[in-house]
């Protein structure tokens, strides 16, 4: 049992890694896209939002799925 909570904390771990580190891209290349091109602010900025959720959904299936795993 104990190394179901072991593998289930690692999971949950690089699940939230993961999504930081691909939110922190996906800013990075909006700003860098709204720096290029400021007339665009809008259109990239609803792009990045829905991109993110999208990340952050499929994180939180992880973590769900991590904790799920770790009960049994």
């Amino acid at each position: 049992m104990s190394l179901a909570a072991l593998a289930a904390g690692l999971g949950a771990g690089l699940a939230v890694i993961g999504a930081g580190l691909g939110i922190g891209r996906l800013a990075a290349s909006a700003m860098e896209a709204i720096g290029r091109q400021p007339e665009a602010t809008g259109d990239i900025r609803t792009t990045m939002i829905i991109a993110a959720a999208l990340v952050e959904g499929v994180t939180l299936f992880a973590l769900v799925i991590c904790f799920i795993l770790a009960g049994k």
